[in-house]
């Protein structure tokens, strides 16, 4: 069963009220995301399997640990999610990253796939799918849906802003993706968008609004 971490970190959620504003800007908005990036991926990784390894310091040996060579993978969900991924790759520079391109048809509010670039060993790689928003559930299901189809087996979920809504969606069609969020919003309106949520982050992110 999958689970949901809510990470109230003081930083974390002062950063995410920054970004709630409709005051702040772009350039603003898209560092925030940046650095809440990095404090999430502190959190989504810190299950990684460790394993001994002998240092010598300037004073003996010793034994020490370093991560047991698991490969990461972060799929950024486009376009909002490529705001996220840097915050990712600087903790954890090793790892590849894929793009899968959504976008949510205006009227039925479901996903509809039009681009997928991803590492030709994606199945061996433990998976960090990114986008800022968890609305309805249905881009992350989907795209979580074709990543399984590509053999991915170990994948788990970032969002900084979710609707329960969304979240109830992912648990439900794929209970074994834990989501990771650093803040749960009211509810969806009308129009899909989280209430009270931050607006659309792809447009706050590129200053396309």
């Amino acid at each position: 069963m999958s689970k949901l971490v809510v990470m109230d970190h003081p930083l974390i959620q002062h950063k995410v009220s920054l970004m709630r504003s409709k005051d702040t800007s772009t350039k603003a908005f898209r560092e925030l995301l940046d650095e809440v990036s990095m404090l999430m991926a502190y959190e989504v990784t810190r299950d990684l399997p460790l394993e001994d390894i002998e240092v010598e310091t300037p004073i003996c040996k010793c034994t020490a640990k370093e991560i047991a060579g698991k490969k990461l993978a972060v799929v950024p969900i486009l376009r909002a999610g490529l705001g996220m991924v840097d915050g990712v790759t600087r903790l954890v520079p090793s790892a590849r990253v894929g793009h899968i391109g959504l976008y949510r048809d205006p009227n039925t509010l479901e996903p509809v796939e039009y681009y997928c670039k991803l590492p030709k060993d994606i199945e061996e790689r433990d998976i960090i799918l990114v986008d800022p928003m968890l609305a309805t559930g249905g881009s992350a299901v989907a795209a979580i849906s074709f990543l399984k189809k590509r053999g991915c087996k170990s994948i788990k979920m970032m969002n900084l802003i979710a609707a329960p809504e969304g979240i109830n969606r992912v648990m439900k069609e794929h209970p074994d993706v834990d989501v990771f969020v650093a803040a749960v919003d009211e509810k969806l309106n009308e129009h899909g968008y989280i209430v009270p949520g931050l607006g659309d982050a792809g447009d706050r992110l590129f200053g396309t609004k």
